[in-house]
């Protein structure tokens, strides 16, 4: 009875933690608090699966050694890996890191899914049922994410598309439905297993073909997506193993990641049907290229005009990432502040290749809170500001958005860096963005582009605006 309370005050408690640390999460300034007291919830739950041992039916017992023995072991190993990586990690491969994590949680829901359906047992259908859609929407999320760390690993470069894709992928979905409802007729005659195996493996292969045709710039919501998918077929498993919190933990991790993609979609002026069904990146019309020519200017050039203006915008972007340069650029900031300009950061909510990616790079290179602001609260300055500095951003700032109903990223809401007095961009060179469209911003007379690496471009605004400094 003692080992009971204990058990179920833990997962109490752990919840508790969980939906904390979730909320102090959504700001900047409580956000590492939050991730710690998750962790403590996530050490409850570790502890009380162990003590729960005690509990153990006499009939399990004689396995009890070797089920603990590989508990441990895969204990250790994920701790081990897991805390190396996230130590180690690049904030370029940062995107990379949470798609394939998430996809190890919609691998854990569907592998406690399958447990449950290898046993011979009988299971009432309803706790059959939802063990059935857990192990769906658990290995559409695995498989997905494993597509979706390919493409921003690079190793999948670009979408894969063929005619007769959406018809294919709703016949598979169609099938896979229908295997899904012979599995659970399978318990009425045991001997036919073959249609549990194959559920497995077309849902499976459904996360894959789900994933392969979305492009580049979907990535942000296909990432959240699949954190909702995760979360909630954790929940749908800790209902089938009666565990609070696991229950908990799923519905908060689902519902939150559900209301973040509809944000995220919404901030692209997007329905989910649309990014999930429409190949981004192909249009019915024809978009009109950019006309003019690219004006250039030297780093120091560049950096003098925003050391004697008034205000500067800086709109970061995946290059800024790339170059591993925010240090320098808040060092270069920092040195603009001390000359008296009113610095500010514009961030748009798909900016990056993960939700939040821009403020997480941000917040490594010690910017303040204070000087970072939301696309919604920051637009309508840049019409009055001195200087736009862009850095690495493409698709975020294209006013083709706003005007060209044959691109097929019109009507996606965009920062209005156009507008600025002047505008500077630091670009690699002159290709496109992730989404593949030209951006005409960089064509207008108020834009002058400064090519070169993130890195090596603002070591030498430094450079001239310390010497600027010094004379």
């Amino acid at each position: 009875m003692f080992v009971e309370y204990c058990v179920g005050l833990s997962g109490l408690v752990a919840s508790g933690l969980f939906i904390y640390g979730l909320k102090a999460m959504s700001s900047p300034v409580t956000a590492v608090a939050g991730i710690v007291a998750a962790g403590y919830g996530m050490l409850f739950v570790v502890a009380a699966t162990f003590l729960n041992l005690f509990n153990i039916t006499p009939e399990a017992r004689p396995n009890l050694l070797v089920n603990v023995g590989l508990g441990v072991v895969a204990l250790l190993l994920g701790s081990l890996w897991a805390g190396w990586r996230g130590r180690t990690v690049q904030m370029t491969s940062m995107p990379q890191m949470v798609a394939i994590f998430n996809g190890m949680g919609g691998g854990s829901a569907a592998a406690l899914a399958a447990v449950e359906l290898l046993g011979n047992h009988d299971i009432p259908l309803l706790p059959l049922s939802v063990t059935v859609i857990g192990a769906l929407i658990g290995c559409i999320s695995l498989s997905g994410s494993l597509i979706a760390w390919a493409k921003l690993d690079g190793r999948i470069r670009k979408p894969f598309r063929f005619s007769g894709q959406r018809a294919f992928n709703a016949a598979l979905f169609a099938a896979t439905v229908v295997l899904a409802v012979l599995t659970v007729m399978r318990y009425a005659t045991p001997s036919a297993e073959l249609p549990r195996d194959l559920f497995f493996g077309a849902a499976l292969l459904l996360g894959v073909c789900m994933t392969l045709p979305i492009g580049g710039a979907d990535m942000p919501v296909l990432i959240s997506l699949y954190n909702a998918f995760t979360g909630l077929a954790v929940g749908l498993e800790g209902y089938i193993m009666n565990d609070p919190a696991l229950m908990i933990a799923g519905m908060v991790v689902g519902s939150s990641g559900t209301l973040l993609t509809a944000l995220m979609a919404k901030a692209m002026n997007r329905s989910l049907t649309n990014v999930l069904f429409s190949n981004f990146g192909e249009t019915g019309g024809s978009s009109k290229g950019p006309e003019g020519e690219m004006t250039a200017a030297d780093p120091a050039d560049a950096a003098t005009t925003m050391r004697y203006g008034a205000s500067v915008i800086i709109v970061p972007g995946y290059g800024l990432a790339v170059a591993q340069a925010q240090q320098k650029l808040y060092e270069f900031v920092k040195i603009l502040v001390a000359a008296g300009v009113d610095v500010k950061f514009a961030i748009h909510p798909v900016a990056g290749r993960m939700p939040g990616h821009m403020n997480v790079l941000l917040a490594e290179a010690g910017v303040p809170y204070d000087m970072i602001y939301d696309m919604e609260d920051i637009n309508d300055s840049f019409a009055t500001t001195d200087a736009a500095l862009i850095i690495g951003a493409n698709d975020v700032v294209n006013p083709e958005a706003l005007t060209d109903k044959a691109s097929p990223i019109y009507g996606m809401p965009i920062l209005n860096a156009y507008k600025a007095h002047q505008v500077f961009v630091i670009k690699r060179g002159s290709g496109t963005g992730y989404s593949g469209v030209e951006n005409p911003l960089f064509f207008q007379k108020n834009c002058t582009m400064v090519f070169g690496d993130a890195q090596a471009v603002l070591s030498k605004m430094v450079e001239a605006v310390k010497a600027l400094g010094s004379t």
